[in-house]
């Protein structure tokens, strides 16, 4: 608690709107009322409002506060629906499918959130991550002089010896499945950027793999290799103050003893605060083994590369898990535009052919 304590603190001086696409879930139900009621904003739930309401009092939940959206009740319907209609790569789609798409949930909420009627987006807790992803990859753009679009998974560790006090980033969990060179140091720049944004620290980070520096030769190993350097390349031209480095094994990337063993000259092998996964399988896997077998409290997946801050939680994730990442989106939102400059300036529809 004591990470994600200080993320609330932040955002209590600055509430936001986060809209919840889930709107009966349960456990969504119990974070928006935690979100409400710790002064963090004010959620918006999507969904039936019977159903939901019913939800709300078999949990003994106040709504008070809540704000309750029905896209097929809203005025907002027909504007949603022709924005859909319009946007460049949608030309051509049939009123009544821009309309039936805008009466799901999801849609509906990517939407309010270009639109700029909703600071945030969490969603995830009984969907897939296709479901979720989708309609934000078809509405929402990439934020400005951003090529990837990737997920972090932010942990907190009961020991403080790892990472930053006991906070690691971990990415890319949830997106790319077999990610390019290119692709893999886009990642470990926008994580990095991520973890300077959301917690001022200088970004230490280890792009792994089951090579350290050349101890086994293999194309993954090359692959991770290459990374790093445009990485550290691409940073540089960014003005981001990190350290990269890679390919390392996960122990000489997070102990010490080990890391002077491996690398004695290393500037951050044994302290490394990010850590950047060769594939999605590897990714996941580790996120969700040191999630349950070190009982970390779990905060994502965070979507970093688009233009407005949203979020992907897991299946598994408890309300507070969910209330967690709600707070990390919404303190993103406080001043996304430092984190990618430019992000959220145009609005769906501005990318229209003349």
């Amino acid at each position: 608690m004591r990470f994600i304590g200080g993320v609330i603190e932040k955002l209590q001086r600055h509430p936001k709107r986060l809209v919840f696409p889930e709107g009966a879930e349960p456990r969504v139900l119990q974070a928006a009322r935690q979100f409400y009621s710790l002064r963090l904003g004010a959620p918006i739930l999507l969904g039936d409002r019977n159903r939901i309401r019913e939800t709300a009092t078999v949990l003994k939940i106040s709504l008070e506060g809540i704000r309750i959206v029905n896209p097929a009740e809203s005025d907002e319907l027909d504007n949603f629906t022709r924005r859909f209609e319009v946007l460049q790569r949608y030309k051509g789609m049939k009123g009544f499918e821009a309309r039936e798409a805008m009466l799901q949930p999801n849609y509906f909420a990517a939407m309010m959130l270009a639109m700029h009627q909703a600071d945030g987006f969490v969603a995830g807790a009984n969907q897939t991550t296709a479901g979720v992803l989708r309609p934000l990859f078809q509405i929402i753009k990439m934020a400005p002089q951003t090529a990837t679009a990737s997920s972090c998974m932010v942990m907190e560790v009961e020991d403080s010896r790892f990472g930053e006090d006991g906070v690691l980033f971990m990415a890319d969990c949830g997106v790319i499945e077999d990610p390019t060179v290119e692709q893999l140091s886009d990642i470990a720049v926008s994580t990095a950027q991520f973890a300077r944004h959301l917690l001022g620290i200088r970004p230490r980070v280890a792009l792994l793999s089951f090579s350290t520096k050349g101890s086994l030769q293999h194309p993954s190993a090359g692959k991770v290799e290459a990374a790093t350097a445009l990485a550290e390349k691409k940073a540089l031209e960014k003005k981001l103050e990190a350290d990269f480095e890679g390919e390392l094994q996960a122990d000489a990337a997070l102990v010490p003893e080990i890391a002077a063993r491996k690398l004695p000259d290393s500037k951050l092998a044994g302290r490394a605060n990010v850590l950047i996964f060769p594939d999605l399988n590897s990714g996941n896997i580790a996120s969700k083994m040191v999630r349950h077998i070190a009982r970390a409290n779990a905060y994502g997946q965070i979507l970093l590369g688009l233009d407005r801050p949203a979020a992907d939680v897991s299946r598994g994730s408890s309300a507070h898990d969910i209330l967690g990442v709600a707070a990390i989106v919404g303190v993103q939102s406080v001043d996304y535009a430092k984190l990618y400059p430019g992000a959220g300036e145009k609005l769906p529809g501005d990318d229209l052919n003349p």
